[in-house]
């Protein structure tokens, strides 16, 4: 084990940690052997600069190293998760988008947490309306046949996280391991849709998604959102292509950030995320909740985007996408 005052030295230096140096360090932290202070520190030097390739490829490697892995017993799975971190207060998109998408027929790991910079995360909604975490692999393996989407809470499945939890909380600003979040599902789905809250965030997880086996897409909305917020252009990097698009290119009008502005609260955030459910949702919110889950339906099923625009409108109206919503939770307090 390196000391900590030793690896700040070096990256107060302005130093670089190979990937095998992130991912000793990470390694370390995940087996509990810094104390808070020191992994402050540590997290700190990384808001001043921007990461590396090779560091933020070490540290995810001790991640998935140290988690628990999970088999569901079915593929390909897809999980549908954001960086967190852009201070947006949107509603919680990406989660309702994981539900639209298991509606639709796909088989869905979403990977989620506790929110650090806004009111309310996947894991935050989720308790709220009763949700079990888990780590029993038959429990799991139920909601996914039954409801098509289970949810695997992150901090159960990585120790590092649960290690550095009351340090992220106690900062609450992004840290690298929001960056590190959707990298890590311990259920190693096949494929994978990610929003990002930064370009150049953008560019680093294609580089290391592009060298992986993973079928992917890489989202990032230019007015700063980590999902598709129909505020504006976004860009998307993909194994085929990256590719620019305004929201009148997918037929969709532009909307206000007003529109998709969530709440102050986990009960306001759980309310606005029930109505869509169940079709009580405004149109710019059934549009933007849509537009995410139709990428992840294109990805996931390789077919163009208007049939997944189709899909995934098919699943808010039918009532599938609650369907999978109420079956995860209820199966998940047996």
């Amino acid at each position: 084990m390196t000391e900590m005052r030793n690896i700040i030295n070096h990256l107060t230096a302005h130093k670089t940690l190979s990937s095998q140096e992130a991912k000793e360090i990470l390694s370390d932290i995940a087996q509990g052997k810094y104390s808070e202070v020191e992994m402050a520190s540590f997290l700190t030097v990384f808001l001043m600069r921007n990461i590396t390739v090779e560091e933020l490829s070490g540290f995810r490697d001790a991640l998935l190293e140290h988690c628990l892995r999970v088999d569901l017993g079915t593929e390909p799975l897809i999980d549908l998760c954001g960086t967190g971190g852009d201070n947006k207060d949107t509603f919680n998109i990406s989660t309702l988008a994981s539900f639209v998408t298991a509606g639709a027929g796909a088989k869905v790991a979403k990977h989620g947490n506790y929110s650090v910079s806004s009111s309310c995360g996947s894991s935050n909604i989720l308790e709220y309306f009763g949700y079990q975490f888990t780590t029993d692999q038959e429990k799991l393996r139920a909601q996914i046949k039954e409801a098509n989407i289970c949810f695997l809470h992150a901090p159960l499945f990585n120790p590092a996280m649960k290690n550095v939890a009351p340090v992220r909380r106690g900062l609450r600003v992004k840290t690298f391991f929001n960056m590190l979040g959707p990298m890590v599902n311990p259920a190693f789905p096949q494929k994978q849709l990610v929003g990002v809250f930064s370009l150049d965030l953008a560019r680093l997880y294609g580089y290391i998604y592009q060298n992986s086996s993973k079928d992917f897409v890489i989202l990032h909305s230019l007015d700063g959102y980590d999902e598709i917020s129909l505020t504006g252009s976004f860009k998307t990097i993909s194994n085929k292509a990256e590719q620019l698009f305004q929201p009148e290119d997918l037929g969709l009008s532009k909307l206000k950030e007003s529109d998709i502005y969530g709440s102050d609260s986990v009960e306001g955030s759980a309310h606005i995320f029930k109505n869509i459910l169940t079709g009580k949702g405004t149109e710019a919110q059934n549009n933007v909740v849509a537009t995410n889950a139709a990428f992840a339906l294109q990805c996931y099923y390789d077919i163009d985007f208007k049939e997944a625009l189709k899909m995934a409108m098919e699943s808010i109206n039918n009532g599938k996408a609650n369907q999978s919503f109420e079956t995860m939770i209820e199966l998940s307090k047996n």
